[in-house]
């Protein structure tokens, strides 16, 4: 789940990005914001001087400054970072980054589904979940895969608020109802 400050600053960046425009395409700018995320994790110092309270603002923009222009941050994004120093809110880079995948696909009108299977998926099961995912919601689908041993077999599918079930813990579910309603009624 993305917090909600990270949602909100993540929009605003995708409403300038997504904007007919920008200087910057969207899927360069998440590229770019996964790449400043990529450094910032794998990092120590750089996350320590940007984390740290004690560092003077301008000394974290200088940072992010400096490294933007080795790594080819566009301004937008490179002032989106900024902001996020000024504001203390940095610590939620990665999760701002998703939600900036989210607004970005939710604008080229993509659904994101999160599908968790007992064993992982070999690529023509995923590909053909992914199209029947697709046919059912009459959207591009972008697949997430989770290993979920607990299904025993089948898959488990999310799609925005909606579950498709066909695993087989939810059949079994789904048959202990109706043996239920079935013995209640005798």
């Amino acid at each position: 789940m993305i917090p909600v400050t990270a949602r909100r600053y993540a929009e605003a960046l995708a409403e300038i990005v997504l904007a007919p425009n920008s200087p910057v395409r969207p899927e360069d700018a998440l590229s770019q914001l996964r790449g400043f995320v990529g450094f910032f994790g794998q990092t120590p110092p750089l996350h320590g001087v940007l984390m740290n309270p004690a560092v003077p603002t301008a000394r974290k923009r200088a940072v992010i400054r400096r490294l933007g222009e080795d790594i080819g941050i566009a301004t937008p994004v490179r002032n989106f970072l900024f902001l996020l120093v000024d504001h203390r809110r940095i610590g939620l880079l990665p999760a701002m980054a998703d939600a900036l995948e989210a607004a970005i696909d939710e604008h080229h009108g993509v659904a994101r589904a999160d599908i968790s299977s007992a064993r992982p998926l070999d690529a023509p099961r995923a590909s053909a979940i992914e199209a029947q995912l697709a046919r059912i919601s009459g959207r591009q689908i972008r697949a997430r895969y989770h290993v979920e041993e607990s299904l025993l077999g089948g898959v488990l599918a999310r799609v925005g608020s909606t579950v498709y079930d066909g695993s087989v813990r939810g059949a079994l579910e789904e048959l202990r109802r109706g043996l239920r309603a079935g013995s209640a009624g005798h």
